[in-house]
């Protein structure tokens, strides 16, 4: 039984999850430094705190 296979997806796993929370990140920045007017048409940050509620 070979775990060297399971050990570099399990960090494949992790690496991506970490990538996703950063990109999140970058796009929560980007979007609060739109002017207040283009927030609010496109509903940010609104729509986007009902939808994460809804992931858990």
């Amino acid at each position: 039984m070979n775990i060297t296979p399971n050990i570099f997806r399990a960090i494949r796993h992790y690496a991506g999850k970490v990538q996703t929370m950063r990109d999140e990140v970058r796009t929560e920045r980007l979007l609060n430094s739109l002017p207040a007017s283009v927030r609010k048409d496109i509903g940010w940050p609104d729509n986007y705190a009902i939808r994460r509620s809804r992931r858990g």
